[in-house]
This record gives C-alpha cells, sequence and structure tokens, in this order.
C-alpha cells in the first residue's frame, strides 16, 4: 500500500510543490485547500503526470467545524496518514504595531496558529491509532528572529516554533516524528498577498537577489519525511544565499 501525505494549503507555492514532490515519490495525497478550481485542477495533474490517487478536502483552516467535518469523515483508506504537512500560512500587511489592522492580524493568527492547531488535532489521534506518522510544520526564518514591521506574523511563526517544540515531546511515547521546515525569503504568492495584491511591492521584496523556489523548500520537505524511520530531523532553516538572517541581506545594484 502507498503511503499518504496530508499537505494543507495545496493550491499554490510549498504546497503546490510539495504535493508533486510526494507524488513524483511514490505517494498518495489529501490535498487541501479554499479554492476548489486549484484543488481540482492540480489532482488531475498529479494522477496524470506520476499515477498518483488523491483526495480532495476544500475547506478553510481557520474555520474548525469545516476542518473536523472534512477530516473526520475521510473514508478509511484516507485516514492512515502516514506525513501531515501544517503548510497553510500567510503574511497579511507590513507595518508598525501601532498603525495595524486588526482584520489582518485576525487572519495571520486565525491561520498560521489556530488553523494549524484544528488541523493537528484531528490529525495526530489518526497517527496515534495507526502507531506511525510524521507532523511537519512550515515555520519561518521570522519565528527565529523578528524584523521590522513583522510584528505579528512573526509572533505567528514563533508559535509555530513553540507548538513544533512542544508537539515532539507530545508525540514521543507514540513514536511519532514532528519536524518544523523554516523558509527564509522565498518567492510565491506570499508577498503578493502580504501586500492585498499590490505586485509591485511583492516584486520589490526580492529586488537584487535570488530567492529561493517553492521548489526548493518542497525538496527540503520531502528530504526531512524520507530519513530513516529512527531519524528525526527536528528543525531546519533554508534561506537563499543571499540572505544571513531576516535582517542581513545582500542586494545586488
Amino acid at each position: 500500500m502507498k503511503k499518504i501525505v496530508m499537505i494543507t494549503g495545496a493550491t499554490a507555492g510549498f504546497g503546490e510543490a510539495t504535493a508533486h514532490e510526494f507524488a513524483k515519490n511514490g505517494y498518495d495525497l489529501i490535498i487541501t485547500g479554499r479554492r476548489v478550481d486549484r484543488l481540482n485542477a492540480l489532482s488531475e495533474t498529479l494522477a496524470r503526470s506520476y499515477g498518483a490517487e488523491v483526495f480532495i478536502l476544500n475547506f478553510d483552516v481557520r474555520n474548525n467545524t469545516q476542518t473536523q467535518k472534512s477530516i473526520y469523515n475521510l473514508p478509511a483508506k484516507w485516514q492512515n496518514i502516514d506525513v501531515l504537512v501544517n503548510n497553510a500560512g500567510l503574511a497579511s500587511g507590513f507595518g508598525p504595531v501601532q498603525d495595524g489592522n486588526i482584520e489582518d492580524w485576525d487572519k495571520m493568527i486565525d491561520t498560521n496558529v489556530k488553523g494549524l492547531l484544528y488541523v493537528t488535532r484531528c490529525v495526530a489521534p489518526m497517527m496515534i491509532k495507526n502507531k506511525k506518522g510524521h507532523i511537519i510544520n512550515i515555520g519561518s526564518t521570522a519565528g527565529k528572529e523578528a524584523y521590522l514591521n513583522g510584528n505579528v506574523y512573526c509572533a505567528t511563526k514563533f508559535a509555530v516554533d513553540a507548538l513544533t517544540k512542544s508537539m515532539r515531546i507530545d508525540m514521543l511515547p507514540h513514536g511519532i516524528r514532528v519536524t518544523s521546515v523554516c523558509p527564509g525569503m522565498a518567492e510565491t504568492e506570499f508577498s503578493l498577498v502580504r501586500f492585498h495584491g499590490d505586485s509591485d511591492k511583492a516584486k520589490n521584496v526580492y529586488k537584487g537577489l535570488e530567492p529561493l523556489s517553492a521548489k526548493d523548500i518542497a525538496d527540503v520537505i520531502y528530504f526531512v519525511a524520507s530519513r530513516p524511520a529512527n531519524v528525526n530531523i527536528a528543525d531546519i532553516v533554508v534561506t537563499p544565499l543571499a540572505q544571513a538572517n531576516t535582517s542581513n541581506i545582500l542586494r545586488k545594484e
């Protein structure tokens, strides 16, 4: 029987690239997201390109009722989840805390922290029952060091870092691996979403440097998942060569 990976936020960016990487390596997939048209298109591509079997869950991780209904009603076969990639996340807004937009704050907290918790609360008991599993949380360099105007986004990723460490303790007696993959500057829809669709601002984030790609991160996610069963990569930080940390970035003229 093929292994099963569940990937949240699979409609773009890291999630979509990660779906390709696992499908290419023989996994069947549960892909989740809010944009059902993209899920359908991705499902067709994965089946056609790699012969993967794909199960679609169309829900918003911010909604616990939707999350529970979707995951708890998975057919028995699909409850045998080997790897959970908690990828759904976003940045919304950029500025000092005193000028912060409450809707942006709620969106980030509800997606990056509560959404990750809602999904994990559903899937972790399945893994415990199956006596196997690997939870991979997508963190960020923003969860290691805060940066100017990143306040609430950084706070949510610091929370993901802390939750990952705590989950590793909670899952230890059950033999379930827990990993945090923390990307630095990567060009996906991330900045476009952060700047509410302003493409000029989004492009300026990566001006003068070669950022990471979604595939770069997908490769790392699959790498940590494919280690021998006795090996757990607890935490891995990945940056482009031009980025030393959240504040020191080398840009070419």
